[in-house]
């Protein structure tokens, strides 16, 4: 299968926390995938292991270096995916905030995407903005007159049906989205205010053009983009790769772009 992402959604419940807080038009959106690679590599030096886990782990370390060296800490695919997310629910549903957060999952704690995570897949996590952790892993009882459990009485349907509106958009746009470009690069040969993309074209029909998408280096999300054509390099005068952080995206004759693809040092 040509696994392209995982969305979990777990404790989605309501948007109110135990203090009274609410966010009723806001829901966390944990994406980090650099967490687990380390996690990956480091799992490989205190365990016994197999041959599939020892090959794992050596290309872990290849890629946490190449990660390193171009600076892409927060650019695997797990990261282009959070943000892809975000775009698409936050343009489908006007006023409704994705908090894009740069961790695998809250403090401490973890989901069901974690096990995608740890074998290579982009997955992100949905969670409610603030947490009642008398609604859960709590058996359903009274106690000291406060009412524990995870029961009906305590969903708000409605916010429910927003999250789960936000799902629809981020999938509805990756199922709709062409093939990502391949084998993205950035030329680092020589020292320039420049910036060199490379990329090469996928076998889909679909597609009728390129983009690149950039960013400040502060920046957590795309905020400029090119539309270049259909070409497979282009060269950005004067937006230097110090200063900046890039993606390519394809573009459908429908109009909907694929992820972005975050350029590997060529030399």
């Amino acid at each position: 299968k040509n696994l392209v992402a995982m969305l979990n959604n777990d404790i989605i419940g309501s948007p109110v926390g135990a203090n009274g807080q609410r966010g009723d038009m806001q829901v966390r959106l944990f994406a980090d995938g650099f967490t687990p690679l380390l996690k990956t590599v480091l799992d490989a030096q205190t365990v016994p292991t197999t041959s599939t886990q020892v090959r794992s782990a050596e290309q872990s370390r290849q890629l946490i270096d190449t990660i390193l060296r171009s600076g892409g800490i927060e650019d695997t695919p797990t990261h282009q995916l959070g943000r892809y997310v975000k775009d698409a629910a936050e343009t489908y549903l006007p006023g409704f905030h994705i908090d894009l957060i740069n961790r695998r999952d809250r403090f401490l704690r973890g989901g069901d995407h974690l096990p995608f995570l740890e074998r290579g897949y982009a997955a992100v996590r949905f969670t409610e903005p603030y947490e009642n952790f008398a609604h859960q892993h709590q058996n359903v009882r009274i106690d000291n007159g406060v009412q524990l459990g995870d029961l009906s009485e305590f969903v708000d349907f409605a916010y429910v049906a927003r999250v789960t509106q936000a799902n629809a958009a981020g999938l509805g746009s990756l199922a709709l989205a062409p093939t990502a470009p391949l084998e993205v690069g950035m030329h680092v040969s020589d020292l320039t205010n420049d910036t060199s993309l490379i990329w090469k074209a996928p076998a889909d029909d679909s597609i009728v053009g390129y983009r690149i998408v950039w960013r400040a280096l502060d920046a957590s999300t795309w905020q400029y983009a090119k539309d270049v054509g259909l070409v497979e390099q282009f060269t950005l005068k004067d937006i230097s790769k110090d200063q900046f952080v890039f993606g390519v995206v394809a573009l459908s004759n429908s109009g909907a772009a694929s992820l972005p693809i975050f350029p590997q040092p060529v030399r």
